[in-house]
Formats: structure tokens, sequence, C-alpha cells
């Protein structure tokens, strides 16, 4: 059971999960150097090249207008070796492997400290407990045993609900979830949202597809729920693999499809509390909810007929189906804090099997990600980051940045020719009230009370649960708190909130090739200024614009302006569906719309906000690259990737992104960029004028 606040549910994000994944670029200078960079503006030259683009990654043979993502990026990727720790590789993850280096600067301070403050004392502790792997393989299962032994003691439907409901703190898998998250239609409070999930592959289509690569993903997994059984020493480990994969097949096939599942209309069903069991009878809800301590009496069933249907599934199928499967569950969500025997295993299916990883991260960094969360120690490490690594004054170009973004989005929308008055009105107001956070929150976590230990993994994140979830008991029925963050200052990534109608940027992400205060303005336009307008973007996307200025959903919208816009909408999706990384398996443009009209939304404000930080005035030529190529290469640069196939898959089927390399092609939209680049009508990807989509 997911009941986690900002951190579980963030509407929009700039990358995907894996953009936080870890690995250094050649062209990434350290930790320190970085710093320097960021705090001299006057003497310090870029860090990328001459103006803040790396030249050297382009591969000049390819024609702009036939590869774009090749043209900016071909060179690196041609010779640039995936490291075996990783599933994918681009400037994310550059990024990322920068600012995990800078927290472990951090935590190394800490361990060699002899004089430690109360939050230091946390990091340090758990940080030991994670790292001392003798302590962990000696313990084996036994971190968990109590839960294993609850589920074997299953013998009526009231205690599996009670398993189901304490999923949450055990780790031990439920199909039926809810978290706390804001009212949509009184942002000003909290509510539950229920839906289905429990499924041990990423997405309904690794069970239900014939194609040969899910045929052979499930044949593993198979083996792998065998495996982790045996680990567990459960008789007959064959059969309830069987058993366990036919059940979640089950489970697979009567989920909505992931383009269902974000369609915000659907997915908003309100009811009461003291409604639910007559709505959605068959399930001990009661049971369910008493495991979290939450009163809050609004709820939201974001997958109607999928609640329905599991609910019939839970009942059907036999008590001992159910704890096969909550055995499995619970040994395979708890793998990465259990000993390195049954680690290995977790990782030798979803690592190397199901996203093409040769080697398992070394502990270290599987460490800090523990650590990262908002719902772990992220914030009392992040404090320290921000004192170490990110200037103030990177906070306040970042602050003009936003508001130049904001002024080119107001004029173009001022400007849009499909657009009423009426609903211009409201765009204006919902554009005015955005609220940028950026760098870290003004108020910090507060972490009194919580409990850490040296030597105790498992119980170290089962009270980091606790005490969050106690958190959330105490606020549910107060006004919701708009000061959380729902990421932690040494993320690289963003996200748009729309309940709050917040735009977020941490700390990390302000670094080149993102941002760099001594980088040419084109190139801070054509990276960081795209990331603002990309989250600005989510606010008047497919689903983003169906909340007004207050993070209301209602429709602001005149029916003409809306079919108008659904229309550029359909021509979008339709554009990137077109797109095959894999044969046989293309991009999901429904699925991905959202990100997509932020990227190409987001480029064009950006593009605005340049033109209009040159006052009329021509930009300058440098190493024979004029202002608006600088722009476009940049943008494209930002998206540089390589990944595995198996990586590639997953991110088709279950992400919410495009990846990375069809991203680099958004400026086949923007007519500045055929001008830039001379693309002609036998270019591959040439669009004619009236095939470009132009929403923002």
């Amino acid at each position: 059971m997911k009941l986690k606040l900002l951190a579980a549910v963030i509407a929009a994000t700039l990358g995907t999960a894996g953009c936080s994944q870890p690995e250094q670029s050649k062209e990434q200078t350290s930790a320190g150097d970085s710093q320097t960079a960021m705090t001299d503006n006057a003497s310090q030259a870029p860090e990328l090249g001459s103006f803040g683009v790396d030249l050297s990654a382009r591969d000049e043979s390819v024609d702009p207008g036939d590869d774009f993502f090749m043209y900016a990026s071909g060179n690196w990727y041609e010779n640039f070796e995936l490291p075996a720790d990783k599933t994918r590789y681009g400037a994310f993850t550059a990024l990322a492997d920068r600012s995990e280096e800078q927290v472990k600067t951090i935590i190394d301070d800490i361990m060699q400290k002899d004089e430690l403050n109360a939050e230091e004392q946390l990091v340090h502790d758990f940080y030991k407990a994670y790292m001392d792997t003798e302590t962990v393989n000696n313990k084996g299962l036994s971190p968990i045993a109590d839960t294993l032994s609850t589920i074997d003691n299953i013998d009526n439907r009231q205690a599996l609900a009670e398993v189901f409901g304490n999923a949450w703190l055990t780790g031990a898998g439920t199909p039926i979830w809810a978290g706390l998250w804001y009212n949509r239609l009184d942002p000003n409070e909290y509510q539950l949202s229920v839906g289905v999930g429990g499924l041990g592959l990423p997405d309904r289509d690794y069970y239900l597809s014939d194609d040969e690569r899910f045929v052979k993903i499930r044949k593993a997994y198979l083996a792998h729920i065998e495996n982790m059984l045996t680990l567990a020493e459960e008789e007959q480990p064959a059969q309830k693999a069987e058993t366990i994969l036919e059940l979640e097949t089950a489970i697979a096939r009567v989920q909505w499809p992931r383009e269902k599942r974000r369609d915000r209309d659907l997915t908003l069903n309100q009811i009461e509390r003291n409604e639910l069991a007559d709505a959605y009878p068959g399930f001990d809800w009661d049971t369910f909810f008493a495991q979290t301590g939450l009163k809050v009496p609004a709820l939201n069933i974001s997958q109607p007929e999928p609640v329905r249907d599991v609910i019939s599934i839970i009942n059907d199928r036999d008590l001992s189906d159910w704890k096969a499967y909550l055995t499995f569950h619970t040994v395979s969500n708890n793998a990465t804090l259990l000993a390195e025997n049954v680690y290995q295993e977790h990782f030798d299916f979803y690592g190397r099997t199901l996203n093409g990883q040769q080697e398992p991260r070394p502990r270290w960094k599987r460490a800090i990600s523990q650590m990262s969360g908002t719902e772990s120690l992220g914030f009392a490490i992040g404090k320290i980051y921000v004192d170490e690594y990110f200037p103030e004054s990177s906070k306040q170009k970042m602050s003009e940045l936003v508001e130049n973004l904001r002024t080119a989005l107001g004029k173009r929308i001022d400007n849009l020719d499909w657009m009423s008055e009426k609903t211009k009105e409201n765009a204006r107001a919902k554009l005015a009230a955005f609220r940028p956070k950026i760098g870290y929150p003004d108020k910090w976590q507060d972490f009194s009370g919580l409990e850490i230990s040296d030597d105790q993994l498992v119980k170290n994140v089962r009270n980091l649960r606790k005490f969050f979830q106690a958190q959330d008991v105490e606020r549910e029925l107060k006004p919701t708190d708009r000061e959380r963050w729902g990421m932690t200052p040494q993320r690289v990534n963003a996200y748009y909130n729309s309940s709050f109608n917040e735009i977020v940027f941490p700390a990390a992400i302000l670094q080149p090739p993102f941002f760099d205060p001594n980088a040419d303005p084109a190139v801070n336009y054509g990276a960081i200024g795209a990331v603002i307008g990309h989250e600005m973007g989510h606010g008047f996307d497919d689903q983003g614009s169906k909340s007004d200025a207050q993070g209301i959903q209602r429709n602001w919208w005149t029916d003409e302006d809306r079919a108008a816009f659904e229309a550029k909408a359909d021509k979008l999706a339709a554009q990137y569906n077109e797109y095959e990384p894999i044969e046989g398996n293309f991009v999901n443009g429904r699925n991905s719309l959202g990100e997509n009209i932020g990227d190409v939304g987001g480029l064009a404000m950006a593009y605005e906000a340049y033109q209009l930080s040159l006052n009329g005035k021509e930009a300058p030529v440098i190493d024979g690259l004029t202002g608006d190529q600088r722009f476009f290469l940049a943008w494209a640069q930002v998206w540089k990737e390589k990944r595995t196939e198996q990586s590639m898959l997953n991110q088709l089927r279950a992400g919410t992104h495009a990846p990375g390399r069809y991203r680099a092609l958004a400026p086949r939209n923007h007519d500045a960029w055929y001008k830039a680049f001379d693309v002609q009508p036998d270019d591959e990807l040439y669009l004619a004028p009236e095939e470009r989509v132009r929403i923002w």
C-alpha cells in the first residue's frame, strides 16, 4: 500500500526514473571544479567547450535535417561505451553521477567526524548499517521473518486485508493501493487516492503481449519467482511460481492501459469513505485502512472498474495463492536490504534480464540511493549539499530565467490564433499564478524523534516509513502544506505539480549542461530555459490544462478552444507514434503526450525568451555557429543518451517519456530550426509548415 505524499506521485517530471542513475561523462569536471565554475563567473570559462556546448560530440557527417540527434551527439554516441552497471547513460546520468559523488564526499566527511549533530548522526548510522555487509549477510531473511510469519498465518479474508493494508510498512505487496494526495477539486485538502497495482513486471503489456521478447521475459520471471521462493525455503516453489504469475496476469488483464490511467477526467471519481463499502463491496476496507492510521474522509477511486475487478480476484482465489504471492513480494521488495545472495537473485532478473544491466551498482551507490529519497534522509543530506555545492547566485539567475520564460509564454498566449480571448484570460491567470520553487525548500524537514541504528538496516527503513507515515496522519486533516517538496535538492530532475500550480527545480539540475552561468545565453536558454518551459508547459498540456490557476480541476476552456487544442495534441501524438526505437515497438504518442507537449511547447517558449533577450540585436557567431544553431544544439545535447535494448523496451511500455533521441527531435516542429540548419523538403525530418505542431 503506497502512502507516500509528494515522493510517490509527482504530476509531471522532466525526466524518467532512470535520469537519476549516475555515470560521469568524459567532459564532466570534478565536483570541486564544478563548484568553482559556478561561483567565479568573472574569471571562469564555460565548463563545456568555448561557449557551453560540447562540439566534439557532434557527427558533422550527418545532415541535421536527417537525424538531429546524431548530428548533435553522434560522435559521442558511437564512441561511448555504456558502463557495465548502467542501463542508460546521458546528460542526466552524467550530472546525477556528479551529484552522487558530491553526496559521497558529504557522507565520507560525516563518517570521519568525531562530533556529529543529530541529523548527521542519523546519516552516519544508516550508512554504516547499509555498508556492513557481514552483519546484513549473517541476518539472512530474519529481518523480514515477522512479516513472513504473519503471511503464513493468514486464515481468513480479514487477515488478508490486514496484510494488504500493512504493505506500506512491510513491502509485502498489494493489488489494491491507497496514497495520500491532494483533493483535485479543493487542493487545500488532503484526500486518499485508491487504485490497483500489485504487478512484479513493469507494465500489463509484459504479461499480455505475444511479442517474443515478452514471452522470454515471462519465462525468466517465472524462474526468478521460483528462485526467490526457494531462498525463502517455501515448499513446492515451482508450483507456487506458476500460481503467482497466473495471479498477476489476471490482475494485469483488468488494469487500464497507461494512456487511460493518465486521463484526469477518467481518474477523478470521488466518494466519501463511509460510502466505500456499498460502492465497492466484497473487500474489508475498514481493516485495510486501519493499518494506516489515516482518518481522512474523502477518497478518490482512480480506476473504478479495475478496483471492482481486483476485489473479485481477491475473493475468487484461494488464500494459499495469496500467501504465496505475498511471500514472494515481501522477499522481492526487501531484496536490496537483505543478504547478498537474495539481492543477487533480485538483480539477475530486474537488473540483468529486464534492463540489460551487466553488473550491480557499487554498494555505496545503492546506499546513497536508499538514503536520498524525500521519505528517507534525503533532506538531511540535501541541507549540507546546498551549503557545499549550490551558490545563491545560481538561484538568483534561475529566478530571472523563470520570469523571462513567463514573459515569453505570456506573449505567445496573446498571439495564439486558435484561442479565444475568453480562454486566454484564464490562461493568463494560470500563468501569472505559477509558483516557482528553486534550489531547495525554505523550510527543512524536521527529523526529531526518528530512531536509526547502525546495525539494523531493515528496521531503519521501517522506522523511516513509520516516521513519515506518522507525519501524514498528523497533517491529513489540516490544510495542505504547500511548502513541501517532492524532490530533494541533490536530485537531477524537475517537476510540475498541478494541484499547487508550481514548477520545481532542485539545485542539482542547475549545473552544466543544463545551466552554466559562464555559458553563452543561447545555450542556457536552449537547455535550462527549455527545461523551465517544459515544466510550464505541463500546466498547459493535455492533462495539466484541466486544472485552473488555483490548481482546481475544472474546465476553463470554451468548447471550441478545447477542440482546437485537442486536434493539435492528436497531431503531436500521431507524430511520436511513428518513432520506432525497436523493431515492432513504437513510442506511445498518447501515453507520452504530456511530456511531448512540454518539450515542443517549452522549446518554443525558450526560443521566444532568447529572442527577447537579444533586444533586437543579432546574436554573435561563435565557432562558426549562429545563436539559433547554438540554441538548438544545446537542446539536443541535453537529450543525448545511450541505453540497452531492454531498457529501451521498458521505457516504451512502462515510461511516460519518449526516449531521449526522439526528444532531441522536438525542434522539427519549429520554423527557426529549419532556417538555422537549412533543412529542406528532401530531408528525413522535414515537416511541411502545416504539419508542424504549434500549440504554445
